[in-house]
């Protein structure tokens, strides 16, 4: 079973591998760089040697880079758009020298210029990118809320439709909850793999942020909890890592860090859960 945890990079990138290790974590994901701020990687080229040469050593991977949290695939704002391709170029080449299979964005929000607008927005900005052969963009689903866009399957699908790279998909357990579709039980985590299947397809799924959610179906608000102690819960937590979509599908945690629970907690609760 490939499960990890989205850990820091403090210090150097290559010290990632070992706090992974350390929450019991067999693959990852990692900020390259503080997501709250407009700055590129960085990266020396003996750090990224380091960094590959230990995931190999480990078995450590696939690894996901996790882009800022200021790109905004679907603004109608031009000097936004142009920093927001400068970023995630910037995220893909630090991927490549990495040896990192795959770099996980939103697609921001349209902010009034209407949905169809935005989703073109985001699939002319991410066909500007210079994507490397070894590397693979993740659209990730949302929570919603305000203009925001990703919440509907359908959002992710015009996307990967109308985009001329060859994109895949990262779900995030939380924000599907958030965003209208039931998780909770055997028969909802059925439905809802089933109207992903229809509308995305699970060819098309490559990664999933395992989180439970702090608020109710539907509420369109993005708050993680522990494994299996949130709206989801355990019930509704153990049918989805062991529904056949599912399960060749690598995991990370983005779960917090509080009630005496870490990444470790998260991790073995995981385990045991997947049947």
């Amino acid at each position: 079973m490939q499960v990890g945890a989205h850990v820091s990079v403090a210090g150097g990138v290559e010290k990632a591998v070992d706090r992974e290790l350390d929450v019991g974590g067999n693959c990852g994901q990692i900020f390259t760089t503080s997501p709250q701020v407009w700055r590129d990687p960085g990266l020396e080229d003996d750090e990224a040697e380091q960094f590959r040469t230990a995931s190999r050593e480990a078995g450590v991977g696939p690894w996901v880079i996790h882009a800022s949290y200021l790109v905004n695939l679907a603004t109608p704002k031009e000097d936004l758009r142009e920093k927001s391709v400068a970023s995630m170029q910037a995220e893909l080449d630090a991927a490549d020298r990495l040896g990192i299979e795959y770099v996980n964005v939103h697609l921001g929000a349209h902010t009034g210029a209407g949905v169809e607008q935005g989703l073109d927005n985001a699939a002319t900005v991410l066909d500007r990118l210079d994507v490397p052969a070894a590397v693979t963009v993740l659209v990730e689903s949302d929570a919603g809320s305000g203009t925001k866009l990703g919440d509907k399957f359908d959002h992710l699908a015009a996307v990967l439709d109308r985009s001329s790279q060859d994109l895949e998909v990262c779900l995030d357990t939380a924000h599907v909850f958030a965003a209208g579709y039931d998780l909770s039980t055997p028969g909802a985590v059925d439905e809802t793999l089933a109207t992903f299947d229809d509308v995305v397809g699970v060819e098309n799924l490559a990664y999933v942020h395992l989180n439970d959610s702090k608020h109710a179906c539907g509420t369109n608000k993005d708050e993680h909890a522990h494994v299996g102690e949130g709206e989801i819960g355990v019930e509704g937590m153990r049918a989805f890592l062991n529904h056949e979509a599912i399960r060749d599908v690598p995991l990370v945690l983005e779960t917090p860090e509080e009630d005496g629970k870490d990444f470790d907690w998260n991790i073995e609760r995981t385990r045991e859960l997947a049947d």
